[in-house]
């Protein structure tokens, strides 16, 4: 291991647990998702164990089919506005759809958290796959963009948001009470943006956020994806991979990011990962087995009709060979669907197979306390990832390894036992961004 490196960790947070029919558990609140308490309770169990930051997903558009982590839940940048409160060091990251939400409104919401939280918000862009999304925000499916034309707007709409975070230099405010000048004319500017998507005027009534811009996530692993996420992004969460295609995806990352002239380091690579842990191998399988065993045949399908686009996969033979479905899904999570048809290739599965495969994937982390941690060491050793996202299938999954894994990987030297900055830009050693505003000169002028 590099001499200093160590693992970035963040949760997955669902309140009823990650995997699709978890629900079901016993020990899983079905209410959970709507339960602030648990919320606050797993945050307080990863700042225990010194997380850079925890993760909320969303949806803005659900069928009769949709799966139960979605069908009812917070909204992401109004409960980590009450999160912010309910916690002191951890980064807190909320996904945000560029196709169906205003740079304006997000860009005050993000800059008040990151105010609220001392420096800690981040946020996970998403361009909205599913093209039904747009009758919820007065528009056809005919006017839903293409999957290429969301990476655009995802790229306008980003860097109208910095711009506007850019409105007031950090000196600008002066609040003189004895003069009675409040703020420094000069150092206001008006962002006045007109582009291909957005028109927006600015400037930002609120003051740039403690960390110059939140943290900027990206969750895409299509061409796109990745083109946008190593020119734009601080990180990027990738889902759950096998070693070799997690050490391809993150060297091509490198490439990419390099060729675009980006700093070494950047993006941070999140790996997503479930993790079944306990005592011996054969308690963790079981753990593993009593979530699989939850989800029926009808609940993966629906799962995988999700992946590609709400396609309708019920008049298929479950036990034939999985379908040749052409470009189906492309439009919708394109590298999801794309390595979908990949595994079922290569692995020869049924259509049945495929689908409760992709519903509660098996993965890499079923052991013990040593075997996880040696597990983790090897995909970071490997150059796989900066870090993991643990996507928890249970609520006890966090505190189980926060228990029993974490304190192993402190002895290796391979995660902190203790927070040693402030702000989430801290915790993942990333630098604040430059103010766009600021002519460089007047920069060295005032010693910064």
């Amino acid at each position: 291991m590099t001499a200093g490196r160590r693992l970035k960790l963040g949760v997955l947070l669902h309140g009823i647990g990650s995997a699709v029919a978890g629900w079901r558990h016993p020990d899983v609140p079905a209410d959970g998702a709507v339960d602030f308490e648990l919320y606050r309770r797993w945050i307080r169990t990863a700042e225990k164990g010194r997380f850079d930051l925890l993760f909320i997903t969303d949806t803005l558009h659900i069928t009769a089919n949709s799966t139960p982590q979605y069908l009812t839940q917070f909204e992401p940048i109004a409960l980590l506005g009450a999160l912010a409160a309910a916690s002191s060091d951890i980064g807190l990251v909320g996904t945000v759809s560029t196709s169906y939400s205003e740079p304006y409104t997000v860009a005050r919401q993000l800059a008040t958290i990151d105010h609220i939280s001392g420096g800690r918000a981040g946020i996970n862009i998403v361009t909205s796959a599913a093209a039904a999304t747009a009758r919820n925000f007065n528009r056809t499916e005919q006017e839903h963009p293409e999957h290429d034309t969301r990476y655009r707007i995802a790229a306008e709409y980003l860097d109208v948001i910095q711009g506007l975070w850019d409105s007031w230099e950090d000196d600008a405010l002066i609040r003189d009470k004895e003069s009675g000048v409040f703020f420094d004319r000069a150092r206001l500017h008006t962002l006045d943006h007109r582009g291909e998507f957005f028109s927006v005027r600015g400037p930002l009534n609120i003051e740039r956020p403690p960390q110059g811009s939140p943290v900027i996530f990206q969750a895409g692993s299509s061409e796109a994806g990745r083109t946008f996420a190593t020119r734009e992004a601080d990180g990027i969460f990738l889902g759950p991979q096998s070693l070799a295609d997690a050490v391809a995806f993150t060297r091509d990352i490198r490439r990419r990011a390099a060729a675009a002239g980006r700093p070494d380091g950047l993006p941070v690579v999140f790996v997503g990962v479930t993790v079944f842990v306990a005592p011996t191998q054969q308690e963790a399988e079981r753990r593993y087995q009593e979530v699989a065993d939850l989800v029926s045949t009808d609940h993966a399908l629906r799962y995988l009709s999700l992946m590609f686009g709400q396609h309708d996969f019920t008049g298929y033979d479950l036990d034939a060979p999985f379908p040749d479905l052409g470009g189906i899904g492309d439009d919708a999570f394109q590298a999801g669907s794309r390595r979908i048809r990949r595994r079922a290739r290569e692995n020869g599965w049924t259509l049945r197979q495929t689908a409760l495969e992709m519903i509660t994937p098996r993965g890499e982390f079923i052991g013990t306390p040593e075997g996880i941690t040696d597990r983790m060491q090897e995909w970071f050793e490997a150059g796989a990832t900066d870090g993991f996202m643990l996507m928890e299938a249970m609520p006890g999954g966090l505190t189980a390894f926060v228990d029993s894994v974490l304190p192993i990987l402190q002895e290796r030297g391979l995660a902190r036992r203790e927070y040693e900055g402030r702000t989430l830009r801290d915790h993942l050693g990333l630098p604040v961004p430059p103010n766009r505003f600021v002519k460089r000169d007047t920069v060295t002028d005032r010693g910064n």
